[in-house]
């Protein structure tokens, strides 16, 4: 008998936050055999931690994909296809129909990643959204800037992880994150969204099919950039605010064509009541997933899964907690000097994960996004106020330094 594949195209590079490892673990524990399809196999270490096998193929070229999935079918029985990483999303939903298997519709999934086209369409929808125009150059930049107000939220048209987004207050700051997204030294398409600021509290809701599942809360570190500091799930909301989060969530879905699979709403809270800022067609990252489950007992990849290969789902929750995941971030470029701690952190009562992402002697070099993160912790327990204590202590148990990058550069001097 041919044995089960699942078949993944392309992965996450920073496999410590992203889900690639998460999937190929519950492929595994279904009996699947997880088959990477990328471009370039070895930027995704956790492959060969995980022993799982990987193919080089050009995943830009749907024709290729198509033929290096025939050629599996002849030794495997392909059970699904999917991915975890957004910007091969619509390929996939591609793939899956050539092959009659279930999966997204690709359309919508290209659509819903240009961020541009996302805004275009919500707004046609009266879905409430933040002020917003497109641009291509400096001249536009500041025209668009002119007509929304500072601050403004400068943006690729195409892109994940908050890579390239900046709050922006004035002239001078918009000049020189335009040069910085415009002058080659970030690897982002020539297409800036210049966004209104919508101020409020930051909130997600977690979705699969047309299903809400709920609505967590994050915070994010100091300005100008968006990266995240904690994340809670489920968030403290009233019955109204939970109600009217999740409406303009499902009026998100409708306005650009989703439904299949799982998706991840990013809203603010403002004046006016809830604002999308941002729909992912896909799950969030790895801590909003764990949160989730901590919470509510529902495993979001596994769920995810059970699409994929046509299984029936059970969003059904086991658990009802409060859980937090608290981001560790270096507040200055450097050298980590030291890390430690996380055995005596695990041990807390009521601690879901420790993790570290780097080693000790490991180069910081913030870049104002996901990738700033060094560690993470997770809690969870019956009330939010719990959790955050028990975070708290943890935390305290962590003992890590960063030397400073000039007196990192002096040590080197001195000891060549």
């Amino acid at each position: 008998m041919a044995r089960r594949a699942l078949i993944l195209v392309e992965g996450n590079i920073k496999y410590t936050t992203g889900n690639g490892l998460l999937y190929i673990q519950e492929a595994q524990r279904r009996g699947l055999h997880a088959i990477t399809l990328a471009a370039d196999p070895a930027q995704y270490s956790y492959l060969d931690a995980e022993g799982a096998e990987a193919i080089a193929v050009d995943t830009g070229n749907l024709d290729a994909l198509i033929r290096e999935c025939y050629r599996l079918g002849a030794t495997h029985d392909i059970a699904g296809i999917t991915s975890v990483n957004e910007s091969v999303y619509a390929t996939v939903g591609e793939l899956c129909r050539f092959f009659e298997l279930p999966g997204p519709n690709p359309a919508s999934i290209e659509r819903c990643c240009d961020k541009f086209i996302q805004r275009e369409l919500l707004a046609k929808a009266g879905v409430p959204i933040p002020a917003y125009r497109l641009a291509t150059n400096a001249t536009e930049v500041e025209r668009a800037a002119g007509e929304i107000g500072v601050p403004v939220v400068l943006k690729p048209a195409v892109g994940i992880g908050s890579s390239g987004v900046r709050l922006c207050h004035n002239i001078d700051e918009l000049a020189e994150h335009t040069n910085h997204l415009l002058g080659g030294k970030h690897p982002s398409s020539p297409r800036i969204l210049v966004e209104e600021f919508a101020q409020g509290p930051h909130y997600w809701s977690e979705i699969m099919g047309d299903e809400v599942i709920g609505i967590g809360t994050a915070e994010f570190g100091p300005p100008p950039y968006f990266v995240y500091r904690e994340f809670t799930f489920p968030a403290p909301l009233t019955d109204e605010e939970y109600r009217r989060m999740a409406d303009v969530s499902l009026s998100s879905l409708r306005a650009l064509g989703l439904g299949w699979g799982p998706t991840n709403i990013e809203l603010r809270w403002t004046k006016r009541g809830p604002v999308v800022i941002e729909v992912n067609p896909r799950l969030s990252g790895k801590l909003g997933i764990r949160v989730v489950e901590g919470a509510s007992g529902i495993d979001l990849v596994r769920e995810h899964i059970k699409l994929v290969i046509g299984d029936e789902g059970n969003l059904h929750r086991t658990r009802s907690q409060t859980a937090v995941a608290r981001l560790l971030l270096s507040d200055r470029d450097g050298t980590l000097d030291r890390i430690d701690g996380d055995g005596l952190a695990a041990a807390v009562p009521g601690v879901v994960e420790v993790k570290f992402l780097v080693e000790p002697k490991t180069p910081i070099i913030r870049k104002g996004d996901c990738r700033d993160i060094i560690g993470y912790l997770i809690a969870a327990s019956p009330t939010l106020a719990q959790t955050k204590a028990i975070l708290e202590q943890a935390a305290h148990l962590i003992d890590w330094s960063i030397i400073p990058s000039r007196l990192a550069e002096q040590g080197r001097s001195a000891n060549p």
